[in-house]
């Protein structure tokens, strides 16, 4: 099997900042990095699940919302990913997520955190969200990352998997 591109970042040198994850068939896919990864913790679940409600609603309500495709967290809890379809720039997606992060400080609830819209709704961490929405803030003021670290892979078969 092939050795699909978001496990060829060489996620040891990885810091938070937003990243073109992937760009095909008019999508985009950024990977929103918040924390570092093997070097931070992991955003904790609960805040992640506040954190994807708050930018879910953000993004499908804001001036770009007829592009959203997605927004949901990353399996590893150190990001979230935003599938765009248009053409979308790493500063156009840092400036929506500025904004988004603003609305989001401005919170004092989680929208569809109830068992009727909710498929886990008593996994929410509003608090721990807006610390980490905050400190997320921080870091795309005033230190942005948006480079990948490349890892090159040796598939089983020889072959070389590189995304250069």
């Amino acid at each position: 099997m092939e050795v699909i591109q978001s496990f060829t970042i060489d996620h040891r040198h990885l810091k938070p900042g937003i990243y073109v994850s992937r760009e095909d068939q008019g999508f985009t896919t950024f990977d929103l990095r918040i924390t570092e990864p093997n070097q931070e913790p992991a955003v904790a679940p609960a805040a992640m699940h506040s954190l994807e409600h708050l930018m879910a609603t953000w993004f499908r309500n804001s001036r770009a919302k007829d592009d959203v495709v997605y927004v949901g967290p990353m399996g590893c809890l150190t990001g979230m990913y935003v599938i765009m379809k248009g053409n979308y720039s790493v500063e156009d997606m840092r400036r929506l997520t500025i904004d988004c992060l603003r609305w989001i400080l401005t919170q004092t609830e989680v929208p569809a955190a109830s068992p009727e819209s909710c498929g886990n709704y008593l996994l929410h961490d509003l608090p721990m969200c807006l610390w980490e929405s905050r400190r997320y803030l921080h870091r795309l003021e005033n230190d942005f990352h948006c480079e990948y670290t490349k890892l090159r892979v040796t598939l089983d078969d020889g072959r070389v998997f590189a995304d250069a």
